[in-house]
C-alpha cells in the first residue's frame, strides 16, 4: 500500500476528511522529516508507516478533544511538530504556538512552517517553565505528546491556559494507576474533566486523551 492510501485508510478510521492539498502537506512533512532525521535525529521513528501512523494519525486523535472554532492553542514539547503541525493542517483557523527547547527541532519546525506556507503559527524556542508572565492565561487549549506526568503537566501548563481553557495529554493503557494517584493529590484532585479512550488507527494500540481543567 502506498503512503497516501495508508494515510487515507487511517483517516477513514477516525472519520476525518482531508482535501488533496492537506494530504499533500502531510506527504511533504513526511519527506522533510525523513530528510532532516538522517542528519539531526529528530525522531526515533524511521519508516514511512510508523511516521504516518504514530505521528500523523496519533496527532489527529487530539481533534476529538479540541473544541471547534478559532482558538489559541499551544503545543508544549512540540518536538518535530506533533501534534501541533497535523492539527494546524486540518484546522487552519487555529492559532498555534509550538513550544520546543531543542534548537534543531525548533529549526525544523520553522522550516516546515515556511515550506507549507502556514500562517498564524509560531515557534517559541524555550522551555515551557520559563515562558514568562507575558503568556500567562494566553491559550484556550494546551496540548502535549511529551512525557509529562499528569501532575507535572498541570504544574507546567496551568499558568498559561485561560480561565475556562483545557489541557489535553495523551497516555497509554497504563494510565489508570496515575489517574488514581491524581484523585488522592491535594494539588490535582478534580482536575480530570474527561478521559477519551481511543484506538490508534491501523493498529490495536490504545490511547487515552486526558482532558484537564486548571482549578488549583
Amino acid at each position: 500500500m502506498d503512503n497516501i492510501s495508508l494515510f487515507e485508510k487511517g483517516l477513514k478510521e477516525i472519520d476525518i476528511s482531508c482535501s488533496e492539498g492537506q494530504i499533500n502537506a502531510f506527504m511533504t512533512c513526511l519527506s522533510e522529516l525523513k530528510k532532516w532525521n538522517r542528519v539531526y535525529n529528530l525522531t526515533a521513528l524511521k519508516t514511512d508507516e510508523d511516521i504516518i501512523v504514530k505521528h500523523f494519525l496519533d496527532s489527529l486523535l487530539y481533534l476529538r478533544a479540541i473544541p471547534e472554532g478559532a482558538l489559541k492553542l499551544a503545543d508544549i514539547g512540540a518536538g518535530a511538530g506533533f501534534p501541533g503541525i497535523p492539527v494546524k493542517i486540518i484546522r487552519p483557523e487555529t492559532d498555534i504556538t509550538l513550544i520546543e527547547s531543542s534548537g534543531k527541532k525548533a529549526a525544523f519546525l520553522r522550516h516546515i512552517i515556511r515550506l507549507l506556507k502556514l500562517s498564524a503559527i509560531n515557534v517559541l524556542e524555550q522551555r515551557a517553565e520559563y515562558l514568562g508572565k507575558g503568556l500567562e492565561k494566553n491559550y484556550d487549549v494546551i496540548v502535549s505528546r511529551a512525557t509529562f506526568s499528569i501532575k507535572g503537566f498541570l504544574k507546567t501548563a496551568c499558568p498559561y491556559v485561560k480561565e475556562n481553557g483545557i489541557l489535553v495529554l495523551s497516555k497509554g493503557p497504563k494510565v489508570s494507576e496515575e489517574l488514581k494517584k491524581i484523585e488522592r493529590s491535594p494539588y490535582a484532585k478534580g482536575a480530570v474533566r474527561e478521559t477519551l479512550k481511543l484506538q490508534l488507527p491501523l493498529t490495536k494500540a490504545e490511547r487515552n486523551l486526558i482532558i484537564l481543567s486548571c482549578r488549583m
